[in-house]
């Protein structure tokens, strides 16, 4: 990354957990763009102007990077639909926040999606040991787990099956970006929040 590089290059210190999370991004944005087979750890530590050897001080394997990402993208998410969850409005205000939530990442950090899209969901095996289920994602499942709960207590929301109400939510604005990033949408991205938390809500309300 070329701020690490350059803060060596000016001499500046950089703690190792700063230097961890810099790797961390690197990664991330390797990992969404090439693939999670493609990308090698040399590829990483060139990319941060990091010797191989130094990068095993940071993390013991590719898989264990990519286990420790899948945390972290899911940590980031799940802090923001927390804030969401903590405002007092209703279930439909919030599904509109959410989606704008989404796209907004979608548009300004789309390693992030194209990092759960491309590497967890397409390569189940690399986190077969020590990410079982939903282990790692916990983070943003649970927030979205609490905000259906919550729906379903002010019976704004229909109580039905978790996953068939996950599946709808996320896998609806999960395809519009790919239809976004493919450049297939007619219109702009964001102008879409209004009619897709429309049909969200419509499709879970009680």
């Amino acid at each position: 990354m070329k701020l690490y590089y350059n803060n060596r290059k000016k001499g500046v210190k950089v703690s190792k957990e700063e230097k961890k999370e810099l790797i961390m991004k690197t990664a991330l944005n390797l990992f969404a763009k090439q693939g999670f087979y493609n990308t090698t750890i040399a590829d990483i530590a060139k990319e941060m102007g990091m010797s191989v050897g130094n990068m095993y001080n940071y993390f013991p394997s590719k898989e264990s990077l990519a286990k420790e990402l899948l945390i972290y993208t899911s940590k980031k998410f799940g802090d923001e639909i927390r804030k969401i969850n903590e405002m007092d409005i209703s279930s439909k205000e919030k599904i509109k926040k959410i989606v704008e939530l989404y796209f907004n990442m979608a548009l300004n950090e789309p390693e992030l999606v194209d990092y759960f899209m491309r590497v967890y969901l397409s390569n189940k095996e690399i986190f077969a040991n020590g990410c079982e289920g939903m282990l790692c994602v916990s983070a943003f499942v649970t927030e979205i787990m609490i905000f259906f709960e919550e729906g379903v207590r002010k019976k704004e929301l229909k109580n039905q099956d978790f996953f068939a109400a996950f599946g709808l939510f996320m896998g609806y604005v999960g395809g519009l970006a790919f239809l976004n990033k493919e450049g297939i949408l007619s219109k702009p991205l964001l102008e879409y929040v209004e009619p897709v938390s429309e049909n969200i809500y419509n499709a879970l309300k009680a």
